[in-house]
């Protein structure tokens, strides 16, 4: 039985683009509904070592900087221009735990900017762009891989934030089958 079909090349970007933003979409959904089900009283409580707000920003943030071309770029987003006092001093480009917190709102409104972002960068990748190394110099893999790196970042933590609300509240978050649906 052979599984993969051989495409032309055109034929297979658009399979990939297709595949990866429903993957994108379907983790974003997922994290959106962790904030959604997160009560008042857990949305500043640990999961880990960092307060559930702060690892909700950084699962965004980290997807926010990846979909990009590079950092300068992020800066230059009319969303970061817009939020000067949500992105703060970019602590999280340091080495070090992050201070700020966040509420439910801004989390919301960032999930929706990175489902907008997914949605046009990943439309307007080609085959030469993905096939290249990412704008960032720490990784070592091509910018195709680099979208996949992403989504598995969000599910990592989207499943965090699924135990952690099954464990406290023993509600847990309902599986995204994918962003097409």
């Amino acid at each position: 039985m052979q599984l993969f079909v051989e495409r032309e090349p055109t034929a297979m970007l658009s399979v990939y683009q297709q595949s990866t933003t429903n993957e994108f979409m379907a983790v974003l959904f997922t994290l959106k509904k962790c904030i959604e089900q997160c009560p008042e009283d857990l949305w500043f409580e640990p999961v880990v070592n960092l307060k559930y707000c702060q690892v909700v920003f950084h699962s965004l943030f980290f997807t926010d900087v990846y979909l990009g071309p590079n950092l300068a770029a992020l800066r230059e987003q009319s969303f970061h221009r817009d939020n000067p006092d949500f992105f703060g001093d970019y602590e999280k480009l340091e080495d070090r735990l992050p201070a700020r917190v966040y509420d439910t709102a801004q989390m919301e409104a960032y999930v929706q900017h990175c489902v907008d972002k997914a949605h046009r960068v990943i439309a307007h990748e080609t085959q030469a762009q993905l096939a290249t190394a990412p704008g960032f110099d720490w990784l070592q893999f091509s910018r195709a891989e680099v979208h996949i790196s992403s989504i598995r970042h969000l599910q990592h933590h989207a499943a965090q934030f699924s135990l952690h609300l099954n464990q406290k509240t023993g509600v847990g978050v309902d599986w995204v089958r994918s962003g097409a649906e």
